[in-house]
């Protein structure tokens, strides 16, 4: 089984950078280390089926291809787009969010 590069664009590497910085901001230094994990094998598991996910709200954001897949035990979702030879990472955000907002700003 060969796997994809999975590419986060700036606009989600700013994203884990605030969330990381938020925890160990709130001294929850566990909570940013796990969320660094968590992330490491959400984007595993996308270089190696990167059709797997919610096409959700690329039908809510008339965004074609573009998927989301949530962290396990922590709330946010990771939104990417698979490319012939990458997965294109738009944005880490927090599944509580305004989403449709959010993802409107993803002109980089």
């Amino acid at each position: 089984m060969t796997s994809k590069a999975v590419i986060p664009r700036a606009l989600a590497n700013q994203d884990i950078e605030d969330i990381i910085a938020y925890d160990l901001g709130e001294n929850a230094e566990q909570a940013a280390l796990g969320f660094i994990d968590a992330l490491e094998r959400a984007f595993g598991h996308l270089g190696r089926h990167p059709n797997t996910g919610s096409p959700r709200y690329a039908h809510a954001l008339n965004l074609p291809g573009l998927r989301s897949w949530a962290l396990t035990r922590y709330p946010y979702l990771v939104f990417f787009v698979e490319r012939d030879d990458q997965v294109d990472v738009w944005r880490v955000l927090h599944a509580r969010r305004d989403i449709a907002a959010w993802l409107e700003n993803r002109a980089e």
